[in-house]
């Protein structure tokens, strides 16, 4: 069985060799979906009876190991020395260094990469990620999926 919980956000970022608009400062309004796979829990009397996961929980994990980290943020490139050490004038700016350019798809697999642990077998369901699909736009998103071996 599949579940998917959908959550957003706001950051900024750029995509510093962009040849077109990403090259500027900007920022989106994200959508993340969380898509689990697990087993539909059935044990008599446990409050999560006939769930996957409780939905609440989906996103309490969802927002503590991501959301809340990257909300209302700048999300940027630590090899963009420029924009790094612009935002490091900025008195309690929260700025947020990653290893990748912070692109649709370098982001999903990234959330993909912190949230993978956070749920693994959480239940005892047999509970897996399978999905975190990263929507930049309404229009435009970016899939990182387990690979089918996994």
């Amino acid at each position: 069985m599949l579940i998917t919980r959908r959550l957003e956000f706001d950051a900024g970022h750029r995509i510093p060799d962009h040849k077109s608009q990403c090259r500027h400062l900007h920022g989106h309004r994200y959508a993340i979906e969380i898509t689990l796979a697990g087993s539909v829990i059935d044990r008599a009397g446990d409050p999560a009876n006939g769930m996957v996961m409780d939905f609440s929980e989906v996103k309490s994990l969802a927002k503590a190991h991501v959301v809340d980290l990257w909300d209302h943020a700048f999300l940027v490139y630590r090899g963009d020395r420029a924009v790094v050490d612009f935002l490091a004038t900025l008195p309690d700016h929260r700025t947020v260094l990653l290893d990748c350019i912070p692109t649709a798809e370098n982001l999903a697999q990234l959330a993909f990469t912190l949230l993978n642990p956070v749920y693994q077998d959480r239940y005892g369901n047999h509970l897996r990620l399978q999905q975190v699909r990263l929507y930049e736009t309404p229009n435009c998103w970016a899939d990182a999926t387990r690979p089918p071996s996994s």
